[in-house]
């Protein structure tokens, strides 16, 4: 005969103690290998180009032996040495401006992904980098820190290395029957130019050196960062200082601003079409109503002085 006891008896309810629930956030688990291998990737394109640029230089600009940079890299890999320079400054810049935005968010507490490099085949060997923001902003004063971080730290490493590396540069004459990019000369070109005496005579080609030329990218892409748009750097400022009202000055730079840069540079319409595309709204921060404080406002004319020193309206140009 089985043994019942084990069982309650018909008509019993057992008593259910209740507690409360508590919902538990998923733990964010970094990838490095995928960081690792897309920044070995990265470093590999930078070295190829910063190796032609070099190339470039020691023979005063492109010229007949435009494609024979080709060849002697594929002859002589250990040229890839030479791209050192150039790789390692956008790449510390790079790396300088996405931890900046990092260790804000560690500080607050703000789970993000590490830095993710790009690496592509185009005038630089990458579209640069980003991290991805997986955590609300507890209230304005993080999403501040952390916008304004990654443009400041890329912009003290900038600075110094066209010191070292502008005067280095050379200017030569163009060469018929070959096509140029010229970048345009921001604020903090000029000042660095007029302080070491350098004049560069319209009509002529700089030939920079590669250095000089990645800390220029730098500039270009601290100044892309701030702009006054969507979820950019200089989005989540703008947000911080003003909150909802953030979206008029969007839509003022969007179909006031741009159509006037457009006049000096045609490729400004990518930063009208990308924000409209992607929304120019910027999500709210859990307490909105948390006030800035006055030093994070100064930090902000810190922040328009980058902007302005490294803003050029025609950043490219092909003749």
């Amino acid at each position: 005969m089985p043994d019942n006891s084990q069982f309650p008896p018909d008509g019993f309810e057992p008593r259910v103690q209740t507690q409360p629930v508590t919902l538990i956030e998923p733990v964010y688990r970094p990838k490095y290998k995928l960081s690792l291998l897309l920044f070995a990737i990265t470093v590999f394109s930078t070295l190829w180009v910063g190796a032609q640029y070099t190339y470039y230089y020691r023979i005063n600009g492109p010229g007949d032996e435009l494609t024979s940079s080709w060849v002697l890299l594929m002859k002589h890999p250990s040229m890839l040495l030479s791209g050192l320079p150039f790789a390692l400054t956008l790449l510390g810049f790079l790396m300088a401006h996405e931890m900046g935005h990092f260790l804000a968010c560690q500080y607050y507490g703000i789970r993000s992904t590490l830095p993710y490099f790009i690496p592509f085949p185009n005038l630089i060997g990458t579209l640069g980098a980003f991290i991805r923001i997986r955590s609300p902003f507890e209230n304005r004063k993080a999403l501040f820190d952390v916008g304004i971080a990654g443009p400041i730290a890329g912009f003290v490493i900038a600075v110094p290395a066209l010191i070292m590396s502008l005067p280095f540069s050379k200017v030569t004459p163009m060469k018929p029957g070959f096509s140029y990019f010229l970048f345009g000369e921001s604020l903090m070109f000029k000042f660095v130019a007029r302080l070491f005496g350098l004049h560069f005579p319209a009509g002529m080609d700089i030939n920079y050196h590669p250095v000089a030329f990645a800390a220029l990218v730098g500039f270009f892409a601290t100044a892309l960062n701030l702009l006054p748009v969507g979820q950019l750097d200089g989005g989540h400022i703008v947000y911080a200082l003003f909150g909802r009202r953030h979206r008029l000055i969007s839509k003022v730079f969007v179909f006031g601003a741009i159509p006037v840069l457009m006049f000096f540079w045609t490729a400004w319409v990518m930063w009208a079409v990308i924000p409209l595309a992607l929304g120019i709204n910027h999500p709210p921060t859990l307490d909105d109503e948390a006030p800035l404080g006055t030093i994070r406002k100064i930090v902000a004319v810190l922040g328009l002085i980058i902007f302005l020193l490294s803003f050029s309206p025609t950043p490219i140009r092909l003749i």
